[in-house]
């Protein structure tokens, strides 16, 4: 058997590659987080913004755009031309594609409504943008089974909301705590905790440093298990840590970990910092 069979023949292996194939292709879907290319916050007067037309503001509960039908800019959900004052409310964390413009047909450019710690911006998102064009995956560190290490989960009595900063200094976070996932790493004495956030179906995310951020990997990522099983007993695949949008783009608001949720170790496993990352994150 050649060295290339034999890591077709390992199942752990192949899962973790149609992983990397997945994530991969969700990266580059149309519209998706590679083409952000402006975050702007609304005044409370109508201003115009940069790279959309139109003006633009806000009162604090509800966001409006005037424009005329010259300036090209459409409904996302009905195609229907802007032209007067329309308007929009959203809670805070909650994002809508809102308008359009722009290319042979009117769609280059889509526009997002959001309501981020409680003030309203918008984030430009351009298909041409030479971040998306020029997409050709995500780098990673080589596979490494012995980062696949069996945690134990314990749960909190009741969720802890945690305060926390984000990727953009002006919007702050919450993360809302559910438990601890403990766990040792090889070579590592320590008994490690990081708090997790739990997802669909039970399934837990875990936001954390360590001590490869800043040279081969971004300034933080996240990983997330299967639910639990009854013994609390999960499965935690460093092979499976990914980048925050905030790693591809300035544009983000991503959360960071909770205090503590750091490991003076290195994982040299899954994303590495992106080809192109921006420099100065600064601001999901």
């Amino acid at each position: 058997m050649t060295p290339a069979d034999a890591q077709n023949a390992d199942p752990q292996l192949a899962r973790w590659r149609r992983f990397r194939t997945n994530r991969d292709a969700a990266l580059a879907t149309e519209y998706g987080w590679l083409t952000l290319t402006s975050f702007q916050w609304l005044a409370d007067e109508a201003s115009a913004l940069e790279l959309v037309p139109g003006l633009w503001w806000t009162d604090g509960t509800t966001a409006f755009l005037t424009a005329a039908a010259s300036d090209g800019l459409t409904l996302v959900e009905t195609g229907e031309p802007v032209d007067g004052t329309i308007s929009a409310g959203l809670a805070d964390e909650e994002s809508l594609i809102w308008v359009q413009f722009g290319g042979d047909d009117g769609k280059r450019v889509r526009v997002e409504l959001a309501m981020r710690g409680g003030k309203y911006a918008i984030r430009t998102r351009d298909s041409r943008s030479p971040v998306f064009t020029g997409f050709g995956g995500v780098p990673t560190f080589g596979y490494r089974p012995d980062l696949v290490v069996e945690a134990r989960f314990e749960p909190y009595p009741e969720p802890v909301d945690v305060p926390i900063g984000t990727a953009n200094p002006l919007v702050d976070g919450v993360h809302r705590s559910v438990g601890e996932l403990v766990f040792r790493l090889p070579g590592s004495n320590p008994e490690y905790r990081l708090q997790a956030e739990e997802e669909k179906l039970g399934a837990l995310t875990v936001t954390f440093h360590d001590e490869t951020n800043g040279d081969s990997t971004d300034e933080w990522r996240k990983v997330s298990t299967a639910r639990p099983r009854p013994d609390g007993k999960v499965v935690l695949d460093f092979n499976r840590a990914i980048n925050y949008p905030s790693a591809f783009t300035p544009y983000g608001t991503c959360p960071m970990p909770v205090k503590n949720n750091s490991l003076d170790y290195r994982i040299e496993a899954g994303e590495r910092v992106p080809d192109g990352a921006p420099e100065d994150a600064a601001g999901n």
